[in-house]
């Protein structure tokens, strides 16, 4: 389940408003596929595994970090999760970004919390600006056929 998480909160922060003119036929992977700005994130999802997680039924939130979030990481962060051998801390933290349920901008309040696919919890702010944990929401409810994504311009680590 926390797969399934993280891969639909991936595929929400992929699609921007003209993507939806089709009905949102596409899933929360093949939105973020053809967002063109989530690639780092679509490749960790494809080394982790959780594509066919992240475009089953759902429905899933994602949170979903941008190609630039991704590179500010510090240097050799992103090389090594991709790693095989680091399959299981990179699908904690792709799942950290996933929550179940299809959770609309308009459903926050500040201060909720809200249980990850991954087993911990984010924290949202509403004041001053969306905000998951310490990432700003740089883009809001992209409905996907299985879910919606929401754009962060930070990678959300779960806590050790």
């Amino acid at each position: 389940m926390i797969r399934r998480t993280f891969i639909a909160l991936t595929a929400a922060a992929a699609l921007t408003a003209p993507a939806f003119a089709d009905g949102h036929s596409k899933d929360i992977v093949d939105t973020a596929v053809a967002a063109g700005s989530f690639g780092t994130l679509v490749a960790a999802v494809q080394a982790a595994g959780l594509v066919d997680t992240l475009k089953g039924e759902g429905p899933f939130t994602v949170f979903a970090p941008t190609d630039e979030a991704f590179a500010a990481l510090p240097e050799g962060t992103v090389e090594t999760l991709l790693k095989p051998e680091n399959k299981d801390q990179l699908t904690a933290i792709l799942t950290y970004h996933v929550v179940a349920g299809k959770v609309m901008s308009g459903d926050l309040t500040d201060g909720m919390t809200a249980a990850t696919v991954q087993g911990g919890e984010v924290t949202i702010k509403t004041e001053g600006g969306v905000m998951v944990n310490d990432a700003n929401v740089t883009a809001a409810d992209i409905e996907a056929s299985n879910g919606v994504i929401h754009v962060i311009d930070k990678v959300i680590m779960p806590a050790s």
